[in-house]
């Protein structure tokens, strides 16, 4: 019974391995999203309960009901706190948020850790909680691309499945935040994944789905964001939509520079200095502007429900950039995606006023600008466009937002990227820690393939001497490949079986059965090989190639037994996977 059920699950990560699989791959995204939900769920009830408990009024984000001193003292405590819990735990084990994501993505193969999970989990938990100016969303990603890694690690599904069970969780989490299924797709697709394929797109959308029911059951449906009935007033307006959008853009790469600066304050410290930096530099904020504490929804609905006046929106705006990317490049664990929409609110709403102020009556409110500058705000700073727009629209269930949001999250991101060169946030940060976001096209066409899928099967495993009986018995299997184990070489030696087969008719010792022969130093072709996992991608054999400078790889259930070897994969068999895909 136990080698059937065996047999059974190895027959269905076989069927994963290629890039057909919708059926099986879509069931295991749509489970994958229940778990992130569940993630996400208690991720924000841990949050949302303990402030509820804290603060006065039993309100989560009520740390303006504080005094000057308590919130000085909130931010630095808790900042001290995190900072000598992460500065006991492993170096490694500390590396958390999206940007963690992205490179366990590209150097990892999507194969996450679960230690920095967890303590993305309890770490991103007390920064939210003790004020400082952080999102939820950014470790809600990495919490739910983890969720997706490990359940793929826990089945043992080959690299590329996990890879797309990577952005099932991240969609997952971004909509179970959100409410907002669709733009957690686009986010997964478009910041994380950086493709689009439909072996992608069913599982994730299938995740992204099971996740918001999932959160609706217990949040219920209400739109994060209090949102009144949107409309321009002329097409006149869209000149001022155009300006917004500049100014937007500034921001978005004033904000992008301040965090590269930040990133690099202090690199050489202790971690526990760094956070109590941040704790301090955000609680001296917070004195003088308070709504820059904790994620800041409800700053958001206060500007949108048009209860700020300029110089606070202004104030709100410049102090909490200030806070989130000292916050953020200081190395605590939190997101910035929530306060650049609360940056982009607040300085939408400051615009939206001052149209007003010039305009009088000619242009919409500034509730309008507010959303237009979240869109913007988010956009600029990801280079996301399309996920931005797809997170308003379902924000605002709203048509009429389409058309402007477009002008002003293409100017700002535009202004952001062309005019001041400054890079999308993510890539910004993944070169600060010395590494580079590969994707081309090649790398994400061999990426979605395992090698177990490719590799030449028809092969003999034997040892370097041997018989003349045992050759015979060897040919009589016909296999392509002749395999050699021996221990004076870290590598196998592959050669082909009909350079054997020719060796034996030439010397004509067919009918010598104790001849001892040394398949080393016969005249044939022999190619050394490296070892690598069965569930690799192609992506993984070419690199492994490239570093070891071979061209010959044998496949094997366990890298560091050659006894286990499965198959043969060459560089061509790769290159002409890509060519003639």
């Amino acid at each position: 019974m136990k080698s059937r059920l065996k047999g059974l699950l190895e027959k269905k990560r076989r069927w994963l391995t290629t890039i057909d699989t919708l059926p099986q791959l879509a069931l295991i995204g749509l489970i994958c999203g229940l778990l992130s939900g569940l993630v996400i769920i208690a991720f924000r009830l841990l949050i949302e309960t303990t402030q509820a408990g804290l603060l006065p009024q039993g309100d989560p984000e009520n740390y303006e009901a504080l005094s000057p001193v308590m919130r000085l003292v909130i931010a630095v405590v808790g900042a001290l706190i995190i900072g000598l819990i992460f500065d006991i735990i492993a170096r490694q084990t500390r590396q958390v948020g999206v940007v963690h994501v992205m490179e366990r993505l590209m150097y990892h193969q999507g194969r996450l850790p679960l230690a920095n999970a967890v303590w993305q989990f309890i770490g991103a938990a007390l920064s939210i909680i003790s004020g400082h100016s952080v999102g939820r969303e950014g470790p809600g990603v990495h919490l739910g691309a983890a969720t997706g890694s490990l359940t793929g690690q826990f089945l043992r599904l080959p690299d590329n499945s996990t890879r797309t069970l990577v952005s099932c969780g991240a969609a997952a989490s971004i909509a179970a935040s959100f409410n907002t299924p669709l733009a957690g797709v686009i986010f997964a697709m478009e910041v994380i994944a950086r493709e689009y394929t439909l072996a992608g797109f069913t599982p994730v959308i299938l995740a992204a789905v099971s996740a918001t029911a999932l959160s609706r059951l217990v949040f219920g449906d209400e739109p994060v964001f209090t949102i009144p009935l949107l409309e321009m007033g002329s097409l006149g307006e869209l000149s001022y939509v155009l300006f917004s959008g500049l100014v937007i853009g500034c921001l978005a790469a004033l904000f992008i520079w301040l965090l590269r600066k930040f990133t690099r304050l202090w690199q050489q410290r202790r971690f526990w200095q760094r956070a109590l930096l941040a704790g301090v530099l955000t609680g001296l904020a917070a004195m003088a502007v308070p709504q820059i504490m904790g994620v800041g929804y409800d700053t958001i609905n206060a500007t949108l429900a048009g209860q700020a006046g300029i110089a606070l929106l202004i104030m709100i705006v410049l102090f909490k950039l200030f806070a989130t990317t000292a916050c953020v490049g200081l190395g605590l664990p939190g997101g910035f995606i929530g306060p650049t929409l609360v940056i982009g609110a607040c300085a939408g709403g400051a615009l939206g006023l001052v149209a007003q102020w010039i305009f009088s009556d000619q242009v919409t409110g500034p509730a309008f600008y507010a959303v237009i500058g979240m869109a913007a705000m988010m956009g600029a700073t990801l280079q996301a466009p399309l996920a931005a727009l797809i997170a308003i629209i379902e924000l605002t269930a709203d048509p009429h937002i389409i058309l402007p949001g477009m002008l002003a999250v293409i100017a700002a991101g535009l202004t952001c990227s062309e005019i001041f060169k400054q890079p999308a946030v993510f890539d910004m940060l993944i070169k600060e820690r010395g590494l580079d976001f590969r994707n081309d096209p090649i790398a994400q066409s061999l990426r979605r393939q395992a090698v177990k899928h490719i590799m030449e099967k028809n092969l003999v495993l034997t040892t370097s001497m041997t018989s003349t009986n045992e050759i015979t018995g060897i040919l009589k299997k016909n296999p392509l490949w002749i395999v050699v184990i021996h221990e004076d070489d870290a590598y196998p030696v592959v050669m082909p079986a009909s350079n054997l087969a020719q060796f034996l008719v030439e010397n004509d010792l067919g009918s010598s059965q104790n001849n001892r022969v040394n398949l080393l130093e016969i005249p044939a072709r022999r190619y050394q090989a490296v070892l690598i996992d069965l569930e690799a991608t192609l992506q993984e054999a070419l690199e492994t190639l490239d570093q070891e400078g071979l061209d010959t790889a044998c496949v094997a259930s366990d890298a560091q037994q050659a006894a286990s070897i499965k198959g043969i994969v060459t560089r061509q068999d790769i290159e002409a996977h890509y060519i003639f895909k």
